[in-house]
């Protein structure tokens, strides 16, 4: 029996990425390589987080307009195996991984972040 896959949500927003129409539409050009982009970003520091041996991969929900269209909201789902061996997922832990790995919540990349709009709802 292998352990269930739990989910949990995780939001941010780019503050250097202007929302465009496009970045609305799941099955558009620049929905998916904007998604690969951000995914590129994340994944590695959520595998070098608590969770990081569990840790599956994020799926990027939705792209959202923030402060009249200049910043870009980031809607995730990520998932992870719940092993009863390893670590339980705790998302205030997590948080703090991740801010501290995106200097604290500025940087992800070559993507501005805004420091106060990390969220992850376990």
């Amino acid at each position: 029996l292998s352990p269930p896959v739990r989910n949990f949500t995780l939001n941010f927003t780019i503050t250097n990425l202007p929302f465009t129409a496009d970045l609305g539409m799941p099955n558009s050009k620049k929905f998916k390589s904007t998604e690969k982009v951000v995914c590129y970003y994340v994944d590695p520091l959520l595998q070098k987080s608590s969770i990081g041996p569990v840790y599956i991969g994020c799926r990027i929900i939705a792209f959202r307009s923030k402060e009249d269209r200049d910043d870009t909201g980031v809607d995730a789902i990520c998932s992870y195996r719940d092993e009863p061996s390893d670590p339980k997922f705790n998302r205030v832990t997590v948080y703090h991984e991740l801010s501290n790995m995106t200097n604290d919540i500025t940087k992800l990349g070559h993507y501005s972040l805004n420091s106060q709009s990390l969220y992850i709802n376990g």
